[in-house]
């Protein structure tokens, strides 16, 4: 009968096995949107918080016991920004480092960082580009990776901190074009480098007078008013014109079916994904509907009828446009409009 061995003998056999070493980092931002860059009693070289793993913690356990013990901070560790392998160097062992979004610090949080173990010596915050232009080779491209991983809402897969070919973030738009041109993309990593887009539905309401039906937002900022609507759940098979009926049913208490596509607008910031936003005609809403309004109170903090001319105090300027090329459409039947920004 063959030897089954026992959880001990179990356990020292993967003990015994070459395995890399294991390291987490913080990307450890404030509310300026400024990172994190420390000065050690032990490198000449600047870092970025974090350390090896130890024992059986995981990379969440291990980057939240370096930031308590070096530098006093105390909170919970973020989602995972980015990977990345690097083969072995002097040590002999290769390496495989964890990033991880920390924060953003509010002023009092940052204030308080103190240095209680003596490995760090000095704290500074740097913009973006500054810490990039002052961490050596081997950490820069990871945190400017982990940082491209932030703003697209993705994640960075990192080979010796170069971006693999099927990173969904990180990877330079131009070698993505020169990879896809020369057809050298499986189908996979195809997709998951191709740039994402955010798609919303909202809704243009008018009470009988004419003024438009905003809402006060419940998180963010609260000093923007919305239009009802929201996200599109796409990855559930959501339409665009589903997802408006859905969310103001959800956010208003009324099951109101939209009316026509009015316009379609696309917005983009560099680093971002695009936003994609379609709005529909919820028509002119009685007395009696808008009295039948229940708010959902975890998403808003109460509802008005405003005239056009109180929409530059309440609203961004590329909504404000929006609403105006929707409110036109709408007015003269013709539409639906192509929008980029507000703007036609």
């Amino acid at each position: 009968m063959p030897h089954r061995p026992s959880p001990d003998e179990v356990r020292a056999y993967y003990a015994a096995q070459p395995a890399p070493l294991v390291a987490a980092t913080g990307i450890v931002l404030d509310t300026r949107g400024r990172v994190l860059v420390l000065t050690t009693s032990y490198k000449a070289d600047l870092e970025l918080p974090g350390g090896t793993v130890e024992a059986t913690e995981t990379p969440e356990e291990g980057l939240a016991r370096e930031l308590a013990e070096e530098l006093d901070l105390r909170l919970p560790v973020g989602r995972l920004l980015a990977v990345d392998s690097r083969p072995p160097g002097p040590l002999g062992r290769s390496l495989v480092v964890h990033v991880h979004l920390v924060g953003p610090l509010s002023p009092q949080e940052a204030a308080a960082i103190s240095f209680p173990d003596g490995e760090i010596t000095e704290a500074r915050w740097l913009r973006p580009d500054e810490a990039c232009a002052v961490l050596p080779a081997r950490v820069a491209p990871r945190l400017r990776a982990a940082l491209a991983a932030l703003h697209t809402g993705s994640f960075a897969h990192l080979v010796d901190g170069v971006p693999h070919p099927g990173s969904p973030a990180g990877l330079d738009p131009a070698r993505r074009s020169a990879l896809e041109h020369a057809g050298a993309l499986d189908a996979a990593s195809h997709r998951a480098n191709r740039p994402k887009a955010v798609t919303a539905a909202s809704v243009v309401f008018t009470a009988a007078d004419g003024r438009i039906l905003l809402v006060q937002p419940a998180y963010g900022r609260t000093d923007r008013w919305h239009l009802p609507g929201g996200g599109i759940d796409s990855d559930l098979g959501e339409t665009p014109r589903a997802a408006a009926r859905r969310e103001v049913h959800e956010e208003l208490g009324l099951d109101l079916a939209p009316g026509r596509l009015l316009a379609v607008n696309w917005s983009h910031k560099p680093g971002r994904p695009a936003r994609i936003r379609f709005l529909y005609d919820g028509g002119v809403l009685d007395a009696a509907t808008l009295a039948r309004i229940q708010l959902d109170r975890t998403e808003l903090l109460q509802w008005r009828t405003v005239t056009p001319e109180e929409l530059p105090a309440l609203v961004k300027p590329a909504l404000r446009r929006q609403i105006t090329a929707c409110l036109t459409v709408r007015a003269t039947g013709g539409g639906p409009v192509e929008l980029h920004a507000g703007r036609g």
